[in-house]
């Protein structure tokens, strides 16, 4: 019995040494962290409705939280953990107290299989520019557990990956030239540069790990 809890415990001890780690900037050359784990500092907006806890950024809820900095062409990474039917978006290149939907874009996050979602559009899936491109479904983790994603924004080119899988790969110029998929106005699509921001929804949704890489023009 001793030779076999003993087994048990090697092999425990085995699996936590090969478990993945997240990632940092710290880790990433180019890449500089947007969130110290401790505060808001960097961060501009509704202050109030995100709070900080464990190392983590949270939403309260909340609404719109920006970055104090403007950025054009980056790589952004980040780890979200949604709450069930929580819903929440990233806004690229959004100028504060405009609407990131439409004057600028944003990338849908979204307890989408959540049964309360059963009747959205195509381009309201997690991941997806909203009203513009829609994200192949199917690669979120359970609710409760890290996701890893990554949004790169190269001029018109907007490429995101989902815990490895790439789920949005576009030109949002060519993608909205004969009208966007939910057939409104986007006038702030092509928007060149701007905040990045997290957009609540009056759900509560994780975040840590946030990190940009800025690219050349």
């Amino acid at each position: 019995m001793k030779r076999f809890a003993h087994c048990i415990l090697f092999l425990t001890l085995l699996l936590a040494l090969r478990a993945p780690t997240p990632a940092h900037a710290a880790d990433e050359p180019d890449f500089t962290s947007l969130f110290n784990g401790k505060d808001l500092t960097g961060w501009t907006g509704d202050t109030a409705g995100y709070a900080v806890e464990n190392g983590e950024l949270y939403c309260k809820p909340g609404g719109n939280l920006y970055t104090d900095k403007d950025y054009a062409n980056f790589v952004f990474r980040f780890e979200f953990k949604l709450t069930p039917g929580g819903n929440n978006g990233v806004g690229l290149r959004v100028e504060p107290g405009t609407h990131a939907s439409y004057d600028a874009m944003e990338i849908q996050i979204l307890d989408d299989p959540n049964e309360k979602y059963k009747d959205i559009h195509d381009y309201q899936y997690h991941g997806s520019v909203y009203g513009v491109v829609p994200a192949k479904p199917g690669h979120l983790k359970p609710v409760g557990e890290w996701n890893e994603e990554e949004i790169i924004a190269d001029g018109h080119h907007i490429k995101i990956t989902l815990n490895g899988e790439v789920i949005v790969d576009a030109d949002i110029a060519e993608a909205s030239k004969n009208g966007t998929v939910d057939g409104k106005e986007h006038p702030g699509l092509l928007r060149p540069t701007g905040r990045i921001g997290f957009l609540g929804h009056d759900d509560v949704v994780y975040f840590r790990n946030i990190r940009v890489k800025e690219l050349k023009d």
